[in-house]
């Protein structure tokens, strides 16, 4: 079975993606994209980043990365490195790494595909995205968000890698 590893994220122009453990900003339509695209899948995150919500999140396999070995959460499976939580979401033809920037910053070079929400500003962090190479990755869908009845200007882009 071939596997699609995607990366999905929401980063500020600047590629912040979160300060003090929170988003920086709320984007009701996103976190529903967010929700239809991760339904039924596997989705792989570091401790704060599963800390950061108010509880597993339903219909998805949680898996949570941490190199506290007595580390327990409720509904999720917890694993020490991105490589066995892949593992543990092996039959998953399409797992998502939803954070934070540590796991993103690993998982990229290992992901065949992004889902990238950008906000349109700049905002600051203590969290971020890594650059992301043309040279690696084309941009192949954009779902622009930009008009004058949004309160925060954003666009949905999707990359594949080349």
């Amino acid at each position: 079975m071939s596997k699609k590893i995607t990366i999905i994220v929401a980063a500020a122009t600047n590629n912040t993606i979160g300060k003090d453990n929170t988003l920086l900003w709320h984007l009701p339509d996103d976190l529903k994209r967010f929700k239809a695209l991760t339904s039924g899948h596997a989705i792989i995150m570091g401790r704060k980043t599963f800390e950061s919500l108010p509880k597993a999140l339903p219909n998805r396999t949680n898996i949570v990365i941490t190199r506290n070995t007595d580390y327990t959460a409720a509904d999720a499976v917890v694993c020490s490195s991105l490589e066995a939580a892949l593992k543990i979401a092996a039959e998953d033809p399409q797992p998502f790494i939803i954070g934070g920037g540590e796991i993103y910053k690993e998982a990229l070079p290992l992901s065949d595909q992004l889902e990238l929400t950008r906000v349109h500003k700049d905002y600051e962090g203590d969290t971020f995205f890594p650059d992301i190479d043309p040279e690696h990755w084309e941009l192949v869908n954009e779902e622009n968000h930009t008009g004058e009845s949004e309160v925060l200007p954003h666009s949905y882009l999707t990359y594949q890698r080349k």
